[in-house]
């Protein structure tokens, strides 16, 4: 009982002696032992790493569950140690809604058809969403969280013990330069001053080894960095395969609906039905009788304010048709051709045109025309 009273007395002894020699720093009445530049530049770039990686992984948690409330009850699932439940993403919700839909409204009329058809792609997009995050929770966020809740309290423990060994170090000194101004004075025996040395040698001990326990720590950060770079590339490739499968999903889905679309609406023509890829290197060779230019046909593939590609095209010499213009069409650019209600044109489609639009021709004048806005002829 005595030895537990004694240490606790201690112990504040010494919280004491550091909060006088801390308070007295801050106010410029106490020297303070600096550490050296390369030191204070490795503490700089631990507390970057820190502050980075916590926006980094807080933001990719939104990228992957936009949910607030989902993103806590994850959150206090992973602190309770227990399985997080799985959930029904989004593009699955509305797939189990469209296919409900189509089973009410009648699942053999066109409307129920292409419910069906859009349900299925839907599915297919949400369980791909799930695959997403569960390897970018596992290869990316998983190791960010390691560094924050690991490496990073350790880091933050030993540099505590190191702000002590600091003070007591500067403490020691101060009294010892207290002790050699007594004893100069004749009023302090020498042992003071031998015993403030000893204490001041102790300190210094200390204060060395906790600053090159923390020194190795601080420098294992690079090692956090070549980690943490290998993860990134990881997210990166499964972000990629993501966004890949959903692009081939929708690319089969308006194969899909662009085949059954003429026997939706007869008096819509449809020239192609082949999927549209984003523009490559290579073009395919045709045949000079006019020049015009001619959009990407998937909005967004094409970088904005990248020069129209130019393709030398030539009207099929079977496949084109009549069309009565339903409304007025104002050309949004120089690739399409405005149009007048009531009046006749000539339309044709290429291959690799958006199915939603046709090139049409009226006297010398060509341009992309909006199938919407045409009744086609026989």
């Amino acid at each position: 009982m005595d030895f537990n009273m004694k240490k606790l007395a201690s112990d504040a002894g010494i919280f004491f002696t550091r909060a006088v020699q801390f308070t007295e720093e801050k106010f410029g009445q106490a020297e303070k032992t600096e550490l050296d530049a390369h030191f204070e530049n490795l503490l700089a770039r631990a507390d970057s790493t820190k502050n980075w990686t916590e926006k980094i992984l807080r933001q990719t948690e939104v990228l992957l569950q936009p949910n607030p409330s989902a993103r806590v009850e994850e959150f206090l699932y992973e602190k309770l140690d227990r399985k997080v439940p799985s959930r029904v993403t989004n593009g699955e919700l509305l797939a189990q809604y469209m296919a409900e839909a189509a089973s009410e409204l009648g699942p053999t009329t066109p409307y129920g058809k292409t419910l069906i058809k859009v349900a299925e792609a839907e599915k297919r997009l949400g369980a791909a969403e799930r695959d997403f995050i569960h390897t970018a929770s596992i290869n990316f966020l998983t190791p960010l969280r390691n560094f924050l809740e690991g490496d990073w309290k350790t880091i933050s423990k030993e540099r505590r013990l190191l702000q002590n060994r600091r003070l007591d170090l500067d403490a020691c000194k101060a009294r010892l330069k207290k002790a050699k101004a007594a004893e100069a004075k004749a009023t302090l025996w020498n042992d003071e001053v031998d015993k403030a040395e000893q204490e001041l040698r102790v300190a210094q001990t200390e204060f060395d080894r906790q600053a090159e326990v923390t020194r190795l720590l601080l420098e294992g950060i690079s090692s956090t960095h070549v980690n943490h770079l290998r993860c990134l590339h990881e997210f990166v490739e499964s972000q990629t395969t993501y966004y890949a499968q959903c692009y081939r999903h929708m690319l089969d889905l308006q194969k899909q609906l662009g085949s059954s679309q003429g026997a939706i609406f007869p008096g819509t023509f449809v020239g192609t039905t082949e999927p549209v890829s984003p523009p490559l290197s290579s073009t395919s060779p045709t045949t000079a009788v006019a020049t015009m230019p001619v959009g990407p046909s998937v909005a967004g593939l094409a970088p904005p304010g990248e020069a129209a590609l130019r393709l030398e095209v030539t009207p099929p010499a079977s496949g084109t048709r009549k069309a009565r213009v339903l409304y007025d069409y104002e050309a949004a650019d120089s690739s399409e051709l405005a149009l007048l209600a009531d009046e006749l044109i000539t339309v044709y489609s290429l291959p690799g045109m958006d199915p939603d639009w046709l090139i049409g021709e009226r006297g010398n004048k060509k341009g992309k025309v909006p199938v919407t806005y045409l009744e086609l002829l026989s």
